[in-house]
């Protein structure tokens, strides 16, 4: 597992680790049961307070990532069902946004085509 925190990025340290990891999960890099260092092993190692890294990892387990097996260490997750709940819960976000906006089914629906279509290049 290979980690880079970017000190003048402005995304805050623990969430540097935080979307690395996920992103590694995701795409088979971490693969599932791939066991994590420790929280204060990856402090060490990246330079950062283990608080930092247990808050990454907290936030991780939360969205399905990796799970924690008490003494026995923590681990990469199934990833398939985080992604898929990460995803459902993206769209909810936008729907009700987009309600706010006074956007209708359509003008909602016009707007993701558009995005996918800027985001995939079809």
């Amino acid at each position: 597992m290979t980690l880079k925190i970017h000190i003048d990025d402005s995304a805050a340290p623990y969430e540097q680790v935080r979307a690395q990891i996920s992103e590694q999960a995701r795409s088979g890099v971490l693969p599932v049961g791939y066991r994590l260092p420790t929280v204060r092993g990856l402090a060490e190692s990246l330079g950062l307070a283990a608080n930092t890294v247990a808050k990454a990892y907290r936030a991780l387990e939360s969205d399905g990532v990796i799970e924690t097996r008490g003494r026995n260490g923590t681990f990469v997750a199934a990833a398939g069902s985080a992604a898929e709940r990460e995803l459902a819960s993206a769209a909810q976000t936008y729907v009700e946004r987009a309600r706010r906006l006074g956007s209708d089914e359509k003008g909602a629906l016009a707007a993701v085509r558009d995005a996918l279509r800027a985001a995939y290049g079809k």
